[in-house]
């Protein structure tokens, strides 16, 4: 009797302890990689854990995004007066064939997010929002006479809905619809000449920088891509 009773009570203990653990701890972290767009081509991977404390988890992520328009075509090139004549626009140097774009978007996000549970079978549902971090640039190119890049980096808040469904194992098809909003901060314009400047909010000539210098402010992203637990 004395055995049987050692025995219960030794698997109501680990019983007690296993739902204890499901509940509150780091079990079946996430790990997953998106693509879509988000202000351009866009990817993003993020590690989520998704139990810290019941419904409650944590996700960290970083994307990478591809702008579709990194300098402003009506904006006038070279608005710090170094390398052009700031009448001649972007536009007209493109169709003239005298100028390429290109930029790059970093973001690093961190989130807490909400499980709803599943809304219909196989079909699970998790809010997020949290704070973010990006490093931004674009160059515009001008061969042989030169290159102007522009870079900034600023603080941001997002928000979004991850939806999930199960496809075999651990593995799971998933979906990610949110909207990042970024605040304004300095940009540093940096020629191919050597001139550096940075012009802050309130700056002689930050305006006509920031005129020609494309950079998030309200960006809604849609992204597809997988995930798998562990």
């Amino acid at each position: 009797m004395k055995k049987l009773l050692a025995l219960t009570l030794s698997a109501g203990l680990a019983t007690a302890g296993a739902q204890t653990y499901s509940s509150t701890g780091m079990n079946g972290v996430e790990l997953g990689l998106t693509g879509g767009y988000a202000g351009g081509l866009s990817g993003e991977v993020f590690v989520h854990a998704p139990n810290v404390a019941g419904p409650i988890g944590v996700k960290a992520g970083v994307s990478f995004t591809r702008p579709s328009d990194a300098i402003n075509d009506n904006a006038p090139i070279d608005p710090t007066g170094t390398l052009f004549p700031p009448t001649f626009t972007y536009g007209q140097a493109k169709q003239q064939g005298l100028v390429t774009e290109s930029g790059s978007r970093v973001v690093a996000s961190l989130d807490g997010t909400y499980s709803l549970g599943e809304v219909s079978p196989g079909l699970g549902t998790t809010l997020y929002a949290g704070g973010r971090y990006g490093l931004f640039r674009s160059t515009a190119d001008f061969g042989s006479s030169g290159s102007q890049t522009f870079s900034s980096s600023a603080f941001g808040v997002g928000a979004g809905v991850m939806v999930s469904y199960g496809l075999t194992g651990n593995l799971s098809l998933v979906g990610d619809l949110g909207i990042d909003q970024f605040f304004g901060s300095s940009i540093t314009v940096t020629s191919s000449n050597g001139n550096s400047d940075t012009f802050t909010p309130g700056d002689a000539g930050y305006n006509n920088v920031s005129n020609a210098f494309v950079r998030p402010g309200t960006v809604f992203k849609a992204r597809i891509g997988i995930k798998t637990g562990f």
